[in-house]
């Protein structure tokens, strides 16, 4: 699970192992944040502009206690992450966090962080509910649903989406022709300044 963020450009990224975007992003000029529990030490600086921190972006702060026990279980919602950084604005959002996109996309709307993002760009996970989602097919594709919708709401508009043909071609654990499990969706923030 990792999220990048730049700045001025600024870009988090969250997920995946492959950072050629982020690379590219920091050679052009752009403050690159990627988020990345696995990470041996607490922050890195790779590049003269690409950080990697030994965090995870979640729903939900860890616990004290908890993430003293686990040192590589440190989770921060996005919200604190951006206070502890001292960062207001992100230009761009990556992130693939493994199913639990749909939480952590329902926290950024419960937290109005929407404002502070100019573009976003997730991975979304459709083979099952994403964690602590639960309930009927239609009332997962329901909540799913109302989290795109709060985006478009909030005037962001997807403008590019990308289907992973080389993932299992499943929806909520059922095999379905010509779909897939994993979706790439970006979207631009119409009312960024």
């Amino acid at each position: 699970m990792s999220f990048s963020f730049l700045r001025p450009a600024s870009y988090p990224g969250l997920g995946s192992d492959d950072t050629h975007f982020e690379v590219s992003m920091a050679n052009d000029g752009c403050e690159v944040h990627r988020f990345d529990p696995t990470v041996k030490s607490a922050h890195i600086l790779e590049s003269e502009r690409f950080w990697y921190h030994r965090l995870s972006v979640d729903w939900r702060d860890s616990h004290p206690a908890v993430a003293a026990q686990k040192p590589y279980s440190n989770t921060r919602k996005l919200r604190t992450i951006l206070n502890e950084f001292g960062h207001h604005k992100i230009d761009v959002l990556k992130a693939d966090l493994e199913s639990a996109e749909w939480k952590v996309l329902e926290n950024l709307i419960l937290e109005d962080v929407f404002e502070q993002i100019g573009q976003l760009i997730f991975e979304i996970h459709l083979h099952w509910p994403g964690f602590e989602v639960s309930g009927s097919d239609s009332s997962v594709v329901r909540f799913w649903y109302s989290l795109l919708k709060e985006l478009e709401l909030q005037d962001f508009r997807l403008f590019h989406s990308y289907k992973d043909l080389s993932k299992p071609q499943l929806f909520l654990k059922k095999d379905i022709f010509n779909a897939s499990s994993c979706y790439t969706l970006s979207w631009v923030n119409t009312r960024w300044k």
